[in-house]
């Protein structure tokens, strides 16, 4: 079964079977491909009749039949008209099939991609799956609309020109057949061999790590800007171009002799069906017949080498699609996260984290850090739990389990006691909502981007969560308002606008649990009191969990959790916390002093201090 589901899913069929294309449009385009080269060849036919009446005729003294020449003109022109009238129809059939195709694949890919756990795209980078979901799928949309129907119209012109080559001369059909056989021999192995794939997957590798560095370098051109450094100073990306060029140069060495072979071989067809017809004529000096048929080969043999050079090149772009097409499964096969068989709603919704354990690196677990160990604590609802501790202590990971970005090594958490992997997906994002410390905002107008909280609410509610957020202000400033748009062909906004439109977003869901990442991080001083104001209003009978590196904003929490390498260290409220000696004091100590801190060209008064020291000295 194993070995039957293997073969089922391997190139083409492999790629129908990823998208659940029908066959039927292809399977009709190929038909009429396959008619349209055989209309392409009755010309050909035309030229043999007449050839054979002009020599017929010629060598017994008669003149030849008018008629016939100009019906057989006829019927070469409606030949190829009707070839031409049928290929177009061909090449309609499979460009609806491929934007078919094409639109079914990436519906399905960002559907599947949606699904899937953040941790996907830590193992995998950005650059790679932009690139699989951009250039392996347009390749797949050329591949339908275009190769398919030229591989079946190629096929079919070989197929015919030696069915009629075999019909007129044997000896002759064998010459041609046998070059264009020798010549695709070796340029399977040239291709298709053990050699060939590896250097084709090594060099598609290395075209996406390239893809992948290059978006990095450009999402960090300011930073690279700003230090004076030009591209080069990026090592990774020089080394992932220069890799690049050497499996492109290397495949390309790799080829040319074969190449060379190839083209040597279609190109002497005719050099060797001369002394093949020469002898042929030898025994049979009188054969009109014959002579008439060398003729047709020597005008027609060469036209094998066009459509056989054709069915190379397309091959390579087979080989092209199969890699695509491999690397589409590849995402396919990631698993999203299991949705229970029987989901589960919760009544309250306080979080509980129970004896939480958490590894990133799945395929090494045994020997992987864990980012959380043993992570036990209770946030109780219409209550604030703060989350504290030194920079990858793992607050941001703790919080990101809670809607379920990942799934916990071991351990459990909890909504009003309900595991979370006992509700359903959508369901727990309708429970949670998340305010990011990282922002994001979509190509489009605030309006609709405030209105991704919940998309289904009003203009006038839309506008209540962004007055509640302080978006409003800066928001009617704008040429166009609401309707202005973000981004390209819009405005930028700043670090701290940004961050209150997510916010607004948070006010328009009104989930029940509410996740705070660094929520004013950005703010300016004017606006973080109000965004804090703002805050404390969206908590209001909510379960809440702030993260914050700022903390006297959580001072007034409930409880406070601190974490330190990945395990909780103290529980409690800020003034036991501060009271006695940990890694919350430590920490409130040197927030404190930062407090105090200023900036001077001038050495501090114990450095000064020093200084004179050493020069009575």
């Amino acid at each position: 079964m194993k070995k039957e589901n293997r073969k089922e899913k391997r190139g083409f069929a492999r790629l129908l079977a990823l998208t659940g294309c029908r066959r039927s449009l292809l399977v009709v385009a190929s038909v009429l491909s396959a008619l349209s080269a055989l209309g392409m060849l009755v010309p050909y036919g035309a030229v043999y009749v007449v050839l054979r009446e002009l020599l017929t005729t010629g060598s017994a003294g008669r003149q030849p039949d008018a008629g016939l020449m100009v019906h057989c003109g006829w019927l070469a022109l409606v030949g190829l008209a009707a070839a031409l009238l049928l290929l177009y129809a061909s090449l309609m059939c499979s460009h609806v099939a491929a934007f078919r195709l094409l639109y079914g694949l990436r519906l399905r890919l960002a559907d599947h991609i949606g699904r899937l756990s953040p941790g996907f795209l830590t193992s995998t980078s950005v650059g790679a799956v932009k690139k699989t979901m951009e250039h392996n799928v347009e390749k797949v949309e050329t591949f339908v609309a275009h190769t398919i129907p030229d591989v079946v119209n190629v096929l079919s012109t070989v197929v015919f020109m030696f069915v009629i080559f075999f019909s007129l001369s044997l000896p002759l059909a064998l010459v041609c057949l046998l070059a264009v056989v020798v010549a695709f021999a070796l340029q399977y192995a040239n291709f298709m061999g053990r050699r060939a794939r590896s250097f084709t997957k090594a060099y598609f590798d290395a075209q996406e790590r390239m893809s992948a560095s290059a978006v990095e370098y450009v999402r960090g051109i300011q930073v690279v800007k700003m230090f004076g450094r030009s591209m080069f100073s990026l090592r990774r990306f020089h080394r992932e171009i220069l890799d690049y060029k050497t499996w492109a140069l290397r495949v390309c060495d790799a080829y040319e002799g074969g190449m060379v072979a190839f083209s040597v071989l279609l190109g002497s067809v005719v050099t060797l069906l001369v002394p093949v017809g020469l002898l042929l004529l030898q025994g049979r000096p009188h054969d009109v017949a014959l002579a008439v048929v060398w003729l047709f080969f020597i005008v027609m043999g060469p036209g094998v080498a066009a459509p056989v050079y054709k069915l190379m090149f397309l091959g390579g772009g087979t080989r092209e699609i199969d890699e695509g097409v491999e690397r589409l499964a590849r995402i396919f096969a990631e698993q999203p996260l299991p949705e229970p068989a029987t989901p589960q709603l919760p009544q309250t919704y306080d979080v509980e984290f129970r004896n939480v354990t958490f590894v990133y690196d799945r395929s090494c677990r045994a020997n992987a850090a864990p980012a959380l160990s043993h992570v036990s604590f209770r946030a109780p609802q219409g209550q604030v739990t703060a989350l504290v501790g030194p920079s990858g202590s793992g607050k941001s990971t703790a919080a990101s389990l809670i809607p379920r970005f990942w799934d916990v090594t071991g351990g459990a958490v909890l909504i009003g006691g309900v595991d979370v992997r006992s509700i359903a997906t959508g369901q727990l994002m309708q429970l949670v909502g998340f305010v990011f410390q990282e922002t994001f905002l979509f190509y489009d107008t605030l309006y609709a981007n405030i209105a991704v909280g919940r998309p289904g609410a009003t203009r006038a509610e839309v506008e209540q969560a962004a007055r509640a957020a302080c978006c409003n202000e800066f928001i009617e400033r704008l040429p166009q308002g609401y309707d202005t748009l973000v981004g390209r062909g819009g405005v930028y906004l700043s670090g701290g606008e940004a961050q209150r439109v997510c916010v607004a977003r948070a006010f328009l869901k009104n989930a029940p649990i509410l996740v705070l990442d660094e929520a004013t991080a950005f703010a300016d001083a004017d606006n973080e009191h109000r965004m804090q104001q703002a805050l404390s209003h969206l908590a209001r009978g909510k379960t809440v969990i702030v993260i914050a590196h700022r903390l006297a904003s959580i001072a007034g929490a409930a409880q406070i959790v601190v974490l330190d390498g990945g395990r909780v260290v103290q529980t409690g409220r800020h003034t036991m916390l501060v009271a006695e000696p940990g890694v919350y004091r430590r920490m409130w100590q040197a927030y404190t002093e930062a407090g105090r801190w200023t900036l001077s060209t001038q050495p501090a008064a114990h450095e000064r201090t020093s200084h004179i020291k050493e020069e009575k000295q």
